[in-house]
């Protein structure tokens, strides 16, 4: 069972959707920060696509979904990727959630 939350930066407005919890074929999908696009992109991680697919084991190695590069790394799920805002809390959980399977 997962959630899709939603996040919003209070300096320049920027939203993104975060996914938390295990899918439905055990995956997890991570929030991933991409400097060179400024976005967060959700990578799938691990459960049953893994065993068929080493690449999906971790989030090494992997690019981002909007600009390929690979110089994305976990999102602290603080930093605004848009502005780089880290004050008073940086991006924040807006309280809109979702089920998600």
């Amino acid at each position: 069972m997962a959630w899709k939350l939603k996040y919003r930066c209070p300096v320049c407005g920027y939203e993104a959707d975060v996914y938390e919890g295990r899918g439905l074929f055990r995956q997890e999908i991570r929030a991933m920060l991409c400097p060179d696009c400024k976005t967060i992109q959700n990578i799938v991680v691990g459960g049953i696509i893994a065993d068929v697919a080493p690449s999906y084991r971790s989030e090494v190695g992997r690019l981002c979904l909007n600009c390929g590069s690979d110089n994305i790394r976990i999102w602290d799920r603080r930093t605004c990727p848009n502005c780089s805002s880290g004050h008073e809390g940086g991006m924040q959980e807006t309280g809109e959630r979702e089920f998600w399977t």
